[in-house]
């Protein structure tokens, strides 16, 4: 008897809408902008954290990086004449951190240095990148081809390198790299193996960043086709620590820089906040400057999250006050429904129909409206997202929490803003209701 009762009201429902077809679609446009408005910006939101989380998270929340800093006294120096500029991490330091730091599984010192590398006539610009054989166990970048460097390598300071994916699409072309010589400044390097490529997301600090453009200058190279691996003995050994800027006017300044970047791998999370006061402590014993800087990605990915919540409240709430006018549209429409069907709603209460009748007859019309549009606007809302992927090269990610909350609101917002005008509607006097022309 139920589902029939059901069944029955729909029909009368869908009837009553369809008569008014443009007045129904309007009405249902603002919960479908504002269903749509949420899939849309939560989606957007969450791509762009997602991104920013696997960027911090390729940096291992297991990891403390220190990486070498240009002080700020020693930058309004540069470019006078003959200046000599010392300062940053040393190998010196490398060593205090193994002996004082118990809880460090690995200790990983890095010497990078702009230059170029030539296969043949072909020439590409790259990083050096100084290590040790134990790099990949912090290190994002995964072995694809060959080995990596060995203890061997590093005690012999022996020729070889490890080059990325990058690098070997440009320099190689069709030919097979490993077991090559790859030029590098005046020495010749066998490569013995093939990384994947990975982004440099550790650094934020800008003037590092005018650091690096400025080798790549010396260097006479652009943008990096990739890093190119080789024992940090060799590197010392044949790089030196000693890099020359000339600036235009004929002066410049000798920088001597030992590492750029030393890496601490802890055994566990709860290790990393009180090995990062140890180094703290440590570095500001040693160093008269503050030319170096802390970063952990434990505490960047729980800021990133943080921040995530904020941002998804805040795009949600924006997107929610569409809704909100939707609803406020749909009971406006329904109101003047109402007035418009008074004669009809006489002739049913007259007929036997009780007041809950009429209520469930214009709330199963407000609910058709805003599932409808709620529909609707999980389609649309799910289209622009990949619009704002494919042509405006931004990640999206769309969750099926998104859509099953937007859709839930839309349904709230039926019932909420519809539950008015169908008590209007059955609390009519039935007498003055036959009386209304």
């Amino acid at each position: 008897m139920f589902l029939y009762k059901l069944k029955r009201t729909v029909k009368l429902g869908i009837k009553s809408l369809w008569l008014h077809r443009l007045r129904s679609t309007l009405t249902a446009l603002g919960i479908i902008f504002g269903v749509a408005s949420v899939i849309a910006m939560l989606a957007i939101g969450e791509g762009a954290s997602k991104t920013a989380m696997e960027q911090i998270a390729r940096l291992g929340s297991l990891n403390i990086i220190v990486k070498t800093v240009q002080p700020a006294e020693d930058q309004h120096v540069t470019g006078q004449q003959q200046s000599l500029q010392e300062y940053g991490l040393t190998y010196q330091d490398a060593e205090r951190f193994r002996g004082s730091i118990p809880n460090a599984q690995v200790i990983v010192p890095i010497r990078r240095v702009a230059q170029q590398a030539w296969y043949r006539n072909r020439k590409v610009p790259i990083e050096v990148v100084g290590t040790v054989p134990w790099h990949l166990e912090t290190s994002p970048v995964r072995l694809i081809m060959g080995r990596f460097l060995t203890s061997a390598d590093l005690d012999y300071r022996q020729d070889i390198c490890v080059i990325d994916e990058g690098i070997v699409a440009q320099l190689f072309a069709l030919d097979d790299p490993i077991g090559q010589y790859v030029k590098i400044a005046k020495d010749y390097y066998t490569v013995v193996g093939i990384v994947s490529s990975q982004p440099l997301t550790t650094s934020q600090n800008p003037q590092e960043t005018q650091d690096k453009d400025d080798s790549k200058k010396q260097a006479g190279s652009g943008a990096n086709a990739g890093n190119i691996y080789i024992p940090l003995t060799t590197v010392k050994n044949r790089f030196g620590e000693m890099v020359v800027q000339i600036s235009g006017q004929g002066s410049g300044n000798i920088q001597k820089v030992e590492l750029q970047e030393i890496i601490v791998k802890v055994a566990n999370m709860d290790l990393v906040l009180p090995t990062r006061d140890t180094l703290q402590t440590l570095l500001e014993r040693f160093h008269k400057k503050t030319d170096y800087q802390l970063t952990v990605p434990l505490e960047l990915l729980q800021q990133a999250k943080r921040t995530q919540r904020i941002y998804s409240i805040v795009l949600g709430s924006i997107a929610a006050i569409s809704l909100l006018v939707g609803g406020i549209g749909i009971m406006n429409i329904m109101l003047a429904t109402v007035s418009e069907r008074t004669r009809e709603i006489g002739i049913r209460r007259a007929l036997g129909a009780r007041k809950k009748d009429i209520i469930f007859q214009f709330l199963s019309e407000t609910l058709l409206l805003t599932f409808a549009g709620g529909l609707l606007g999980i389609f649309f809302g799910s289209a622009i997202p990949f619009f704002v992927t494919h042509f405006g090269n931004m990640p999206t990610v769309i969750t099926w929490s998104s859509l099953a909350l937007s859709f839930g609101i839309s349904g709230a917002v039926g019932i909420a803003f519809g539950l008015y005008p169908a008590y209007r509607a059955a609390n009519m006097d039935p007498i003055e209701s036959l009386r209304h022309e």
